[in-house]
């Protein structure tokens, strides 16, 4: 980057986003390059385990990330529950 200070927007809970995208124009004039930032924990507390801030990392790979992942969804598409229950 070029030293500039880009503003983060945060969401309704207070986080900055999870991913970060900066286009970079191209010096020939041709179509920007878009570097991916990627949001990782800075540190973990001592005791209580939760997180005490976040930093950006570099993704090199760029790969999306942009699909919701539901908490209740195994990786599979299937919903979790016990077996035999309303969702299992």
């Amino acid at each position: 980057m070029d030293g500039r200070v880009l503003p983060v927007l945060l969401g309704m809970t207070g986080h900055p986003p999870k991913t970060y995208r900066i286009p970079v124009p191209d010096a020939a004039g041709g179509p920007p390059t878009v570097l991916v930032y990627r949001r990782v924990p800075r540190a973990y507390g001592r005791r209580t385990g939760v997180v005490r801030g976040w930093k950006y990392r570099y993704d090199p790979e760029g790969r999306g990330g942009g699909r919701l992942r539901w908490p209740w969804i195994k990786g599979d598409g299937t919903p979790s529950g016990k077996p035999g229950g309303p969702t299992g």
